[in-house]
C-alpha cells in the first residue's frame, strides 16, 4: 500500500480514471441493451404470424412428413452454444461454457457436434479439440437476421440431412437487465407446433394456400427453425449487454469505494505529517529556552 501522500494521490488519480472508463462502458452497455430489446420487440410480430400460419397449416394439411418433425433414435446430438465475442461481462461466458461442458460430460465426442456462436466459446472449444460443426463470430452488438442466417441454415439443413438427431440451444436467457439465466433448450425436432388458440389468442384467421397447405408447410418449417435461432441470438445479446452493464456498474462502485479508502488514508497521512511538524516546532522552541 502507498504510504506517502504523493503515492496516495497518484493511486487515487489512477482509480478515478478507471472509474470514468467503467462508468462510460456501463452507459454504453445500457444503450445497446435498449436497442437489442427494441429489436426483440420488432421481431416478435413476425414470429407470432409465422406461428399462426403453422398452427393453421397443421390443421389444414393434416399429417405432414418432414425431417424437422420426425422423432428419430438419437445417435448424435447437436448443440448451438451462444457466447460473447468479448469479456468484461462478469461470469456471462464462463457460465455458458460450464453449462455446455456439463451437457457433454460422460459423452463420447463422436456423439455430438457443436455449432459455436461467439468468439469466446469458439476459441475454448477449438483449444480443447471439441467437435465443431460450424461457427460464426463477430456478430454486431445489434444483430440482424443476415448476421446469423448462414449458420442457422447450416444447422437446420444438417438436421434435415440426419447429421444429428436432436438440437439444443445453450445460451443465456434474458430475464431482465440484472438477471440472465443459463439455459439448455431443446429445439429440434419440432414435435410440438403452435396451436391456433395459443398463436392467435382464439382468433382464427382464414388463409388460402397455393399450391397446397402441405407444400407451404414444408417450405415454412425450415424458415421457422432458422427464426428460432435468430431469436436465441437476440436473447443472448440482450443478456450479454445486461451482464456487461451490471459488471461495469459493480466495477464503478468498487472503484468509488477504493477512492474513499485512499482518501481516508491520504487524510491520515497528511494529519500525521502535520502532527510531526508541530511536534518538531514545539521541540525546537523548548530547546531554545
Amino acid at each position: 500500500m502507498p504510504q506517502n501522500t504523493r503515492d496516495i494521490r497518484r493511486r487515487i488519480k489512477s482509480v478515478q480514471n478507471t472509474a470514468k472508463i467503467t462508468k462510460a462502458m456501463e452507459m454504453v452497455a445500457a444503450a445497446k441493451l435498449r436497442r437489442v430489446q427494441e429489436a426483440v420487440q420488432l421481431s416478435k410480430p413476425y414470429l407470432a404470424k409465422m406461428e399462426a400460419m403453422l398452427a393453421d397449416l397443421s390443421t389444414s394439411a393434416g399429417y405432414v412428413k418432414h425431417p424437422l418433425l420426425e422423432n428419430r433414435p438419437v445417435k448424435r446430438t447437436g448443440y448451438l452454444v451462444i457466447t460473447g465475442d468479448r469479456g468484461l461481462a462478469g461470469p456471462y461466458n464462463a457460465n455458458i461454457i460450464r453449462l455446455a461442458l456439463r451437457e457433454f460430460r460422460n459423452k463420447d465426442r463422436a456423439s455430438y457436434v457443436i455449432y459455436a456462436v461467439g468468439r469466446r466459446g469458439r476459441d475454448f472449444f477449438v483449444r480443447h479439440n471439441y467437435p465443431i460443426g460450424g461457427e460464426v463470430i463477430g456478430i454486431p452488438d445489434i444483430p440482424t437476421y443476415e448476421n446469423i442466417s448462414a449458420l442457422a441454415a447450416q444447422v437446420v439443413e444438417s438436421y434435415a440431412a440426419e447429421e444429428f438427431d436432436e438440437l439444443y440451444f445453450v445460451y443465456n436467457e434474458f430475464v431482465n437487465a440484472v438477471t440472465q439465466r443459463p439455459t439448455v433448450k431443446k429445439v429440434l425436432p419440432l414435435s410440438e407446433l403452435p396451436t391456433k388458440e395459443a398463436s392467435e389468442g382464439g382468433l382464427r384467421a382464414q388463409y388460402l394456400y397455393e399450391p397446397d397447405p402441405e407444400t407451404v408447410m414444408k417450405s415454412l418449417l425450415p424458415k421457422y427453425a432458422q427464426t428460432l435461432v435468430y431469436q436465441a441470438v437476440l436473447d443472448a445479446k440482450a443478456s450479454f449487454h445486461g451482464a456487461q452493464m451490471t459488471a461495469m456498474g459493480n466495477a464503478t462502485d468498487a472503484a468509488n469505494d477504493m477512492i474513499g479508502r485512499y482518501t481516508l488514508q491520504l487524510n491520515r497521512a497528511r494529519q500525521a505529517a502535520i502532527t510531526t511538524q508541530i511536534v518538531e516546532v514545539v521541540s525546537g522552541a523548548e530547546a531554545l529556552k
